[in-house]
C-alpha cells in the first residue's frame, strides 16, 4: 500500500501527536542540564523543575506590593484586549466581507483598498496609534483589529464569491430581495468560514497585542515577560510564554469544536 493511502490508527495518531511534545521536552532538558553542569548559576536555561516551581508560586502566591496574584490579573487584561480585538475584526470582517462578495459595486468600491491595507505592517502602524489613540486600552485594541480584520475581509469576501451562482439565482427566481439572499444564502455560508478566518488570526493577534502591552502598558502577559527580562528571568518568561501558548490551543480548539457542533456539513480540515 502507498503511504499516501495510510492513515494511521487512533492509538498510533495520538503517539505521533504527542511525539513533538516530548522530543522538544527531552531535548530542553538535556540542554539545561549540560549548561546547569558547566555553570550551576546559568540563567539562560533552567531546569524543568525550577521552571515549574515558578509557575506554581506565580498562579498561587499575591504580590507583596498590591496583594493581587499577578499573574491572573496580566491574564485577564490580555484576553480582554485580545478578545475586544477579535471581535470587532469578526463583525467587521463578516459585514465588509459580504458587502465586497456580494455586491459588484462594492467590490470595485472596496476590494483594490483592501488589499493594499492588508500589506501595510501594522507594527509599523504601532507609533501612530498611540500617538491618536493614545497609551491606554484603545490604541491596543485597534492595533489587533487593523493586523487582524484586512484577512478576514478578503477570506470572507472570497467565500462569498465562491457561493455556486445556482443558488443565487434560485433564490432571486423566488422573488428573494438582495438582503433575504444576504440572510438565507449568503451568511450561513459564511460563517464557518468566518470561524476559521478567526483561529487563523488568533496567532498574528496575539503578536500584535505582545508588542502593544511590552511597549505601553502597566498589566498584561506581554508586558509582564519584557518587565522581567531586564533581570534574565528565564523561568517567569518561559512560564509566560507556555502560558500563552496553553491559552491560544484552548482558544483554537474552543473555535474549532463549535465550528464542528455548528456547521458539521463545513468541511474543516484545519
Amino acid at each position: 500500500m502507498r503511504l499516501i493511502n495510510r492513515k494511521p490508527g487512533r492509538p498510533l495518531a495520538l503517539f505521533l501527536a504527542l511525539l513533538p511534545f516530548v522530543v522538544v521536552f527531552v531535548a530542553y532538558a538535556i540542554g539545561s542540564d549540560i549548561r546547569l553542569a558547566e555553570n550551576p548559576s546559568d540563567k539562560l536555561l533552567p531546569a524543568p523543575s525550577t521552571i515549574w516551581d515558578t509557575a506554581a508560586r506565580l498562579i498561587t502566591e499575591p504580590d507583596l506590593r498590591s496583594g493581587r496574584i499577578l499573574f491572573w490579573h496580566d491574564t485577564t487584561a490580555s484576553l480582554g484586549r485580545l478578545a475586544m480585538g477579535i471581535g470587532i475584526s469578526a463583525l467587521l470582517g463578516l459585514v465588509f466581507g459580504l458587502l465586497i462578495g456580494l455586491l459588484p459595486i462594492m467590490r470595485s468600491f472596496l476590494a483594490q483598498f483592501v488589499a493594499v491595507l492588508s500589506m501595510i505592517p501594522p507594527l509599523a502602524l504601532l507609533p501612530i496609534l498611540f500617538i491618536v489613540f493614545g497609551l491606554g486600552e484603545l490604541s491596543k485594541v485597534v492595533l489587533i483589529v487593523v493586523g487582524t480584520l484586512p484577512f478576514i475581509i478578503r477570506d470572507l469576501s472570497q467565500r462569498v464569491l465562491e457561493i455556486p451562482q445556482e443558488l443565487l439565482i434560485k433564490a432571486q427566481t423566488l422573488g428573494a430581495s438582495t438582503w433575504v439572499i444576504t440572510l438565507r444564502v449568503a451568511i450561513p455560508q459564511v460563517l464557518p468560514r468566518l470561524i476559521q478566518a478567526v483561529r487563523l488570526s488568533l496567532g498574528p493577534a496575539w503578536l500584535f497585542l505582545i508588542a502593544a502591552e511590552a511597549i505601553a502598558s502597566d498589566l498584561g502577559l506581554g508586558y509582564r515577560i519584557f518587565l522581567v527580562r531586564r533581570f534574565l528571568a528565564m523561568d517567569v518568561i518561559l512560564t509566560y510564554v507556555i502560558w500563552i501558548t496553553i491559552l491560544a490551543f484552548l482558544m483554537d480548539w474552543a473555535l474549532r469544536t463549535l465550528s464542528r457542533r455548528l456547521f458539521p456539513w463545513a468541511e474543516d480540515g484545519l
